[in-house]
């Protein structure tokens, strides 16, 4: 029953979120009895014979305060399922349409895909981006300088993560290809696959960033052993939701142009949850520091990682709930054959040459983002000696500059092309590594280095949009096999992302010296943007035809494949249009 109209319902909606937000995080302060709210306490009018008793009422306060700050949050949880519910219902005739085709005269009509379900698949993948954002920036700070690992194993544990993963993401996209009849699969062979990891994710991701339970004091190859376990399964998850979310972007929509946007806003959300973990660990590293200011992270930080591992991955598994929600999986194989995809086995993916020529920019690419986010708080750490709060705040300033630069990526994609929208890409990029290498001074660590990480966080976005464009562009209307070439092109990324992080903890051992890290972000970095850069130039366009059956009088199908974007045909058959295009230019 329709209570409110679609404007009503959305503003209720905002609310809702901010509310949610904002209460989780000021009861997580006033749990951790964060001084700043000090004077927001129920203490005044009270009088205290000694200190014992403040303190006794204050943490009572604070306790209390913490209670009411979440029950209010469950309140807004209410309102926004009211909300969510009344925008479903305005909505409803859209989001049953988005897929559908519409022949009038004998012509296809595509629809654009509703604003609301751009952005409940944007938040597919919020999740998986908290985690990640977590994983590679902080993974090798906690259990160097938290738990006291070596900077070798360290790198073992994150080399077992990438391994892990890499085996996942063509298992998982050779499945979530199939049509299986199980009866999950009945959800959604893409939204299925979601649902899985998800669920791997969420149980397995706050133990690695706990201390070893009841192993605490064990020797480090045996807690080793405990995280691999709660890694490998973490990392399928992880895999399950990174392909099947992927996939999904060739089958909502068979636009080029609605392909880029969508990856735009997916990357938008990837670098807002960048944000959010950043501003919870400044805010905890902070705020909740009882130490002085320009104290280093160490052992006693371990309680904040755990706090902020719940946090973040609460508001992940919320905002998965509102892509299972929201999105529907749409039937590309439709019963009565009106509508079929092209598709190509595996065997002629392998033996495609392009299939590898994607990937080789897939992973350099992946490559100079992932590193530049591993080693740049490490690099603040251990050649600018910044404090523990700015390590999150050089990185917090990076994706501020990558969400502005993904509000703007689609349409440089559009107007200038792939190549030219990678160029600029690697051009900030390599400014940026430049920089770091001849920087140094106090200039330098007070001012000149927020514009290189501005310069590193808009590359980065640039150049890892512009990327999985591409490998859309060579999936084409190829749908059925989308799956599998994300996990493929995952695979070269997290294999060759896991081993250059382990021979760089590894040659660690053996050069002790302070501008180590400096050095593996001017050139490792450096290097793994010119190799994408040539890559893409020698690259050919991808010529992507889009070819419908057609559908005779007498229920038989006959292919068609010409230039035309429209065909019309006679009353005794359909005709759905052919078109040819190519793309990367």
């Amino acid at each position: 029953m329709k209570v409110c109209g679609p404007k009503y319902a959305l503003c209720g909606l905002v609310l809702s979120v901010w509310g949610i937000f904002q209460l989780v995080l000021m009861g997580i302060f006033f749990y951790i009895k964060s001084v700043a709210l000090v004077e927001d306490l129920p203490l005044e009018g009270k009088y205290f014979s000694n200190k014992e008793e403040f303190y006794t009422e204050a943490e009572r306060g604070y306790t209390q305060n913490a209670y009411n700050c979440w029950i209010a949050a469950c309140i807004y949880v209410l309102t926004f399922l009211f909300s969510g519910y009344q925008f479903y219902l305005n909505s409803r005739s859209s989001l049953s349409t988005n897929r559908d085709v519409s022949i009038n005269d004998y012509t296809e009509i595509v629809q654009r895909l509703p604003v609301t379900l751009r952005l409940a698949y944007g938040v597919g993948h919020v999740l998986n981006d908290i985690c990640a954002s977590m994983w590679f920036t902080y993974l090798l700070v906690y259990f160097h300088f938290v738990l006291g690992f070596s900077a070798t194993l360290a790198g073992v544990l994150l080399l077992i993560g990438q391994i892990a993963d890499a085996v996942a993401t063509p298992f998982v996209g050779l499945h979530s290809d199939k049509n299986d009849d199980f009866w999950l699969c009945k959800y959604g062979r893409r939204k299925t696959w979601h649902l899985l990891g998800t669920i791997c994710v969420f149980f397995t991701f706050p133990f690695i960033f706990s201390p070893c339970i009841n192993c605490e004091n064990a020797h480090q190859w045996a807690q080793l052993i405990y995280y691999a376990a709660f890694i490998i399964i973490f990392q399928f998850g992880w895999a399950a939701v990174q392909i099947s979310h992927l996939s999904l972007v060739a089958e909502l929509t068979p636009t080029e142009h609605e392909r880029t946007e969508l990856i735009a806003i997916r990357y938008s959300f990837t670098v807002s949850s960048n944000i959010l973990v950043y501003c919870t660990t400044w805010a905890l590293l902070h705020i909740a520091n009882n130490d002085a200011p320009d104290t280093q992270i160490g052992p006693n930080d371990a309680h904040k990682f755990q706090t902020i591992v719940f946090c973040v991955t609460g508001i992940g598994i919320f905002t998965s709930l509102i892509f299972h929600i929201f999105v529907k999986e749409g039937n590309i194989n439709n019963s009565d054959g009106s509508l079929r995809r092209n598709t190509r086995s595996i065997s002629v993916l392998l033996k495609n040459i392009q299939l590898y020529q994607a990937a080789c920019i897939y992973m350099p690419t992946r490559l100079f983002v992932n590193l530049s986010q591993i080693y740049i708080p490490l690099y603040l750490h251990e050649f600018l000696n910044m404090p523990a709060t700015l390590l999150a705040i050089i990185p917090l300033t990076m994706f501020l500059t990558s969400f502005l630069t993904s509000l703007v990526i689609e349409r440089l994609n559009t107007k200038l092309g792939r190549k030219i929208s990678y160029c600029i890409g690697v051009l900030f990029g390599l400014s940026a590594c430049i920089w770091i290498r001849f920087g140094r001074g106090y200039t330098f660590e007070h001012y000149q280095i927020y514009p290189v990480s501005m310069l590193l966080g808009s590359s980065g976005s640039i150049l890892l949009v512009t990327s999985l464009g591409i490998s859309a562009d060579f999936i084409g209307q190829n749908t059925e096999s989308g799956a599998f070439v994300y996990g493929f092109m995952s695979f070269t990324d997290k294999l060759g992302n896991g081993l250059a992080v382990m021979i760089i903890q590894y040659l660690r051992k053996f050069i002790v010296s302070t501008d180590y890290y400096r050095n593996i972000l001017s050139y490792v970095c450096g290097c793994s943007a010119i190799c994408g850069l040539l890559m893409i130039l020698y690259i050919k366009p991808f010529p992507s035809y889009t070819a419908y059956d057609i559908i005779n009088s007498d229920g038989g199908t006959e292919n068609i494949d010409s230039s035309s974007s429209v065909v019309t045909t006679t009353n005794d058959r359909i005709d759905i249009f052919s078109s040819r295009q190519e793309h990367v230019t």
